[in-house]
């Protein structure tokens, strides 16, 4: 257990950004499984921009590691493409 005031502020500030994270990164995933069920091209490419764009804001926010957005990014295009 943390002893100092210090050390009990930072235990509560990580707690509250884990679940800020964690919400986060649960609907970057939830965006990411609706672009790959789209079944129609169309709605596809909409789901592909808004997906796109939310995967780059976790990025930029560090949620994610760059290479690991950029690595989805590609996985998404590429899949709509292919419809």
């Amino acid at each position: 257990m943390p002893q100092t005031k210090q050390a009990i502020k930072r235990v509560r500030q990580a707690e509250k950004r884990k679940k800020h994270n964690r919400a986060r990164k649960s609907k970057m995933r939830n965006l990411i499984k609706d672009v790959m069920n789209a079944t129609d091209k169309k709605e596809a490419e909409k789901l592909l921009k808004e997906a796109v764009s939310y995967v780059d804001r976790m990025s930029v926010k560090g949620i994610v590691h760059k290479n690991n957005a950029a690595r989805k990014k590609a996985a998404l295009t590429k899949h709509v493409n292919s419809l």
